[in-house]
């Protein structure tokens, strides 16, 4: 059972070649440039964090620390006192703070505007 390559997709193929022609112009071990950790982190937003790590020859963990969390459990109070809330949002590209009294959020609509800004 032999595995299939897969396409690397063009923009990704593009950040790889200049990643490699960076390595080949600075010595082992020398730090990535924040425009390289920034543009990987819009890749693996884009094209998953598995492929732009493997595509790239990062570290996974380290890529991973630079992107938004996938995942926002909300979970509803039963009381009936008037609702309060804090939510932070953070991205690479900025943060956001939002404190509401007396009303429930539309959460979707929060964090499509918000994502939409920070593009």
């Amino acid at each position: 059972m032999s595995r299939e390559k897969t396409a690397i997709p063009d923009d990704l193929l593009q950040l790889s070649q200049r990643l490699e022609a960076w390595r080949r112009e600075n010595p082992p071990r020398t730090r990535l440039p924040e425009p390289v950790w920034v543009a990987a982190a819009e890749m693996a937003q884009r094209h998953g964090l598995h492929c732009t790590t493997k595509a790239l020859r990062m570290d996974y963990t380290r890529l991973k620390k630079r992107l938004p969390p996938a995942f926002l459990e909300l979970l509803a109070s039963s009381a009936a006192a008037p609702m309060e809330c804090v939510a932070e949002l953070e991205s690479t590209r900025g943060r956001m703070r939002v404190a509401m009294k007396g009303t429930a959020p539309d959460w979707a609509s929060l964090l499509h505007a918000w994502r939409e800004s920070v593009r």
